[in-house]
C-alpha cells in the first residue's frame, strides 16, 4: 500500500522495528472487523510474520501450513487455532476483548 507521501506502507516495519503493543493492534482490528473475521486473520497473520512463522509453529503445536491456510483470506480457523495463535502471540483472544 503506498501512503498519500508516496512511500510504501509496510505493517512489518511498524511491528518489527518500534515498541508497539500488539494488544492495541490486535484490538483496533477487532473493532474494526467487518464481522467476517477477515481483519482479525489478517492481524494475527501480521503479528505471525512479526513473530516468524517458525518459533509460532513451534509454540501453538500447530504446522507452518496449517497456520498460513488459517490466516490465509479463505482460512476457516477454528476458535481453538485462534486461541493457540493468540496465546503465542501474547494478545487476548477475542471472546476476552468483548
Amino acid at each position: 500500500m503506498t501512503t498519500k507521501l508516496g512511500k510504501e506502507f509496510d505493517i512489518q516495519d511498524y511491528l518489527i522495528n518500534r515498541e508497539t503493543d500488539p494488544d492495541a493492534f490486535y484490538m483496533a482490528c477487532i473493532q474494526e472487523d467487518p464481522g467476517d473475521g477477515s481483519l482479525v486473520r489478517r492481524c494475527l497473520y501480521e503479528l505471525a510474520k512479526a513473530k516468524g512463522m517458525t518459533v509460532l509453529a513451534k509454540e501453538t503445536g500447530l504446522t507452518r501450513q496449517c497456520l498460513y491456510k488459517a490466516l490465509s483470506s479463505d482460512g476457516r480457523p477454528t476458535f481453538e487455532t485462534i486461541f493457540r495463535i493468540s496465546r503465542a502471540l501474547h494478545v487476548k483472544p477475542p471472546i476476552a476483548t468483548i
